[in-house]
């Protein structure tokens, strides 16, 4: 099933105002959404390595909302709490699951680690490695992010780094 999004009106204002300084890049991608094109039909005409960050980002600033769903072979209006959110985590476990947490935790540094090296991310390793729980870590997640794109093999490798890290959690 494929996700469609919709500008929401501060989406439209957005638009015809330029008042939320967007940068051109997120504004493009703004501009394509139009409730009737699927995320992997944005994906292919706006390749960017942080796309699904950047879809998210606007979904998360409320410039665009879930609008739809697309089977295949039927086209519904569904409400957007009833799709999962491609900007958000999954729900976390009732019980807390210390594998899951180290996981997480490993697959973090490891990555920052490889990509970006540990000069000048040194704090965020810490604050990592210190992590309690799942909540920490998904407060740590756009510092990760951003520190991945800072290296060009991390820029090209983000989206399959996200995807993975998301999984755990």
């Amino acid at each position: 099933m494929a996700v469609v999004f919709a500008k929401t009106p501060k989406g439209y204002e957005e638009v015809a105002s330029r008042s939320g300084g967007l940068t051109p890049r997120v504004r493009r991608l703004l501009i394509f959404v139009d409730g009737k094109r699927s995320v992997d039909e944005l994906r292919g005409m706006l390749q960017s390595d942080d796309f699904q960050h950047t879809l998210g980002g606007l979904e998360e600033e409320g410039y665009i909302a879930v609008s739809s769903a697309i089977g295949p072979h039927v086209t519904t209006s569904m409400p957007p709490a009833v799709l999962p959110s491609i900007a958000t985590f999954g729900e976390l476990p009732a019980t807390p699951d210390p594998l899951r947490l180290q996981q997480a935790r490993n697959f973090m540094s490891n990555t920052v680690k490889s990509f970006v090296g540990t000069l000048g991310t040194s704090s965020l390793l810490e604050r990592i490695e210190r992590a309690d729980g799942h909540e920490i870590l998904r407060s740590l997640y756009d510092e990760w992010y951003q520190s991945i794109l800072t290296s060009r093999d991390g820029k090209r490798e983000a989206e399959n780094l996200r995807t993975k890290l998301l999984a755990v959690i």
